[in-house]
């Protein structure tokens, strides 16, 4: 079974296509055949290709929307026929789509028709960056290839669909709660999938067994607590702008911040909710930029880029330290993401302090995993440190597979049993 996967970002596209045999087990379950990004779309972009076992190809070119993007990505598959996929397009058994929100309809990865279109829709309110370039990766797709192709859209809410009632409700008026669906939702749960899973193979652990504190690092910053294999609390809330400082996210606030502003700046509730989501973050703190690496540069002589970076890491400290308490310690911390995968600067300043819990960094090991998967912990740490980096697109292909494997599975049983299963 041959999964295309398509992840879209507000500007970009993310793609995989992977060889899955559902039925067999072992590493040659999966083979991935070819992965790539298109970046700044709606200008001049720029297409990276990798095909396995071949030379990265690069090229510039105007992609002017998410659907000239995804025409581009199939015409290089058909291009690469046969040596890539057997048939070209034709040979694309089904496609994944990354949804950021779910909502509370969808907890799992679910195929895609008219009706899931139109709910994934009608959640951009809670969602507004991310949920509008994920229906326009779908509308392009199905642009493109027809209605005969399969999609299934996973969310990155539904990991977190297992959050306790203590974790998951604000202190609202209850009714309101259960009226508008207000709750913490989760986000970045498809990369924790994949975490988890690196992090049973790496240590033998079984997931019922598991007890870590992980983090998603990058523009969008996430931390969860894990235990039994599970999600039990997380940073982010009813939309991605709760909880750590992020590229551009204010992160955790005041509330009584967002009337405030509206009422002495003169701004609708609409440009606060604007300003909290694309100006505040690293970028409005230091006023030079998102990028934790031009950041750590200028720290050095700007001490508004300093104070900056010593908020991002003092949040991340904190949350560390909230979710050791929630899950009475842990076996392990995960950093993932664009910032944990490769900055050994910040994942020092979020562990530092830490001793007193049994979390020691090996600086030399630290210094040396720059965006490589391995342990970063001190042979005396009680609690083990890793850095892996994610690959949500992995993770879509296989819930892709799974969920075409179900549906064909239920579609074969009589009407009667059909029913129980749906």
């Amino acid at each position: 079974m041959n999964i295309l996967v398509i992840n879209c970002g507000s500007s970009s596209l993310k793609f995989l296509i992977v060889s899955i045999e559902p039925e067999t087990t072992g590493d040659d379950r999966e083979v991935c055949l070819a992965r790539g990004i298109i970046e700044r779309i709606g200008g001049v972009s720029l297409l990276t290709f990798q095909r396995e076992g071949k030379p990265v190809f690069r090229h510039a070119g105007t992609i002017a929307n998410h659907e000239a993007a995804v025409r581009r990505v199939i015409e290089w598959v058909d291009s690469a026929n046969p040596t890539l996929v057997h048939g070209g397009m034709s040979g694309i058994s089904a496609v994944g789509h990354r949804v950021v929100h779910g909502g509370e309809r969808f907890t799992r990865p679910t195929i895609i028709d008219e009706s899931v279109t139109f709910a994934i829709d009608s959640l951009e309110y809670i969602a507004p960056l991310h949920n509008p370039p994920s229906l326009a990766g779908i509308h392009a797709t199905r642009a493109v290839l027809g209605p005969s192709v399969p999609m299934v859209a996973v969310f990155d809410t539904g990991f977190h669909a297992t959050l306790p009632e203590r974790a998951s409700r604000y202190a609202l008026p209850y009714e309101l709660s259960l009226k508008h669906g207000i709750r913490r939702y989760g986000f970045h749960g498809i990369s924790y999938q994949y975490l988890l899973s690196r992090y049973c193979n790496l240590t033998k652990t079984p997931l019922e067994k598991m007890a870590l504190v992980a983090f998603h690092l990058g523009n969008g910053c996430s931390a969860v607590a894990v235990k039994g294999g599970v999600s039990i609390d997380t940073s982010m809330g009813f939309t991605p702008l709760e909880g750590l400082v992020m590229g551009t996210r204010s992160g955790d606030i005041d509330p009584s911040i967002f009337s405030f502003l509206a009422r002495e700046e003169g701004l609708s509730a609409e440009e606060v909710e604007e300003m909290l989501n694309k100006r505040s973050g690293l970028q409005g703190l230091s006023g030079q930029g998102r990028d934790m690496r031009d950041l750590l540069e200028r720290e050095r002589y700007d001490p508004r880029v300093h104070l900056a970076v010593e908020i991002f890491c003092y949040r991340a400290k904190k949350y560390l330290g909230a979710y050791l308490a929630a899950l009475g310690g842990a076996e392990a911390i995960l950093f993932s993401g664009g910032i944990g995968e490769k900055s050994p600067e910040v994942r020092t300043r979020i562990c530092e302090g830490m001793e007193w819990c049994g979390v020691l960094i090996d600086p030399l090991r630290n210094k040396e995993l720059i965006g490589q998967e391995g342990e970063i912990s001190s042979e005396k740490s009680r609690v083990r440190v890793f850095v892996i980096p994610t690959d949500e697109e992995l993770i879509i292909a296989r819930e892709t597979a799974a969920c075409i494997m179900q549906a064909a599975v239920v579609s074969s049983l009589p009407s009667t049993a059909r029913s129980v299963h749906q």
